[in-house]
């Protein structure tokens, strides 16, 4: 049998970010592409970060969901364009605030490999327990170097950002 793009879809949108249970590789954006070629299926992953730790565990993944599911596929690492937040889906992002962890602000970025200048975003970030924007930055660096940590004013709860990229 020969495997359509939506029986890859299929076999692949359950899976989710090993660091972030629960949201789906698809969701984030990570998930990139499904195509064909003349060398047969390719499935298209793209990290949060050059040096995204959890993309060996992420490609493991895959694999073994596309393997169960009896299909054949070259997965394809592609850092070019560089993966964004604006490509997370709205679903992802509600996702994340019911997980605890404060989504990423929309950044309208181009999807240049480069990036130069970062402009500094001066948007409140709100807290995912109680909503408020009584929040301050405590380190850049959260639970993982895609998230800085943040502590509400309000609650007195920290929490992590999804850093905009």
């Amino acid at each position: 049998m020969h495997a359509t793009i939506d029986d890859v879809w299929a076999a692949l949108d359950h899976l989710t970010d090993p660091e972030i249970p629960v949201v789906t590789l698809r969701e984030l954006g990570i998930l990139r592409d499904i195509r064909e070629t003349t060398d047969g299926i390719e499935v298209v992953i793209t990290p949060t970060y050059s040096g995204c730790p959890a993309m060996g565990q992420i490609e493991d993944d895959v694999r073994a969901s596309l393997q169960q599911a009896g299909i054949e596929a070259h997965v394809i690492t592609q850092l070019a364009p560089a993966w964004t937040t604006d490509w997370m889906s709205e679903e992802a992002k509600a996702k994340l605030r019911a997980y605890g962890i404060a989504p990423p602000h929309t950044t309208c970025s181009d999807t240049s490999v480069i990036r130069f200048v970062r402009r500094t975003d001066t948007r409140p970030v709100a807290c995912p327990q109680c909503g408020s924007t009584n929040t301050t930055l405590s380190s850049q660096f959260g639970s993982t170097a895609c998230k800085a940590l943040y502590k509400c004013l309000d609650c007195q709860e920290p929490f992590d950002y999804f850093k905009p990229y």
